[in-house]
């Protein structure tokens, strides 16, 4: 079995603990609606597809593409919840998380 190593600096450990809140957040919300858990899943999927290698050959090569995946889908989320979502507290903080994930993930190189 081969040993693959893993090279975290200061800015992707960020982008991973940002990404992380998001997923926490989304996923301890739960209730009642289930888009909330895929929500929180998609963040883990796409953050774990674009850090980790994983056995997945059409990704391994094509980490810019996960990267701005990972773009999209934060923004999507940020633009349905400007659009439909309730100006909460909480909402507020998800939303200043996402808008720094974005701006940290467009000046992150693969």
């Amino acid at each position: 079995m081969e040993t693959t190593r893993i090279r975290i600096g200061v800015m992707q450990a960020v982008i991973i603990l940002l990404a992380l809140i998001a997923a926490g957040i989304h996923l301890s919300l739960l209730f009642p609606d289930v888009i909330f858990i895929l929500n929180g899943l998609g963040y883990l999927g796409l953050t774990a597809a674009y850090f980790l290698q994983l056995p997945v050959p059409f990704l391994q090569d094509r980490k810019r593409l996960v990267r701005f995946a990972l773009i999209g889908y934060t923004a999507l989320t940020l633009i349905l919840w400007l659009a439909i979502g309730e100006q909460t507290p909480l909402g507020i903080f998800t939303a200043a998380i996402e808008v720094l994930l974005i701006v940290l993930l467009l000046f992150q190189r693969p």
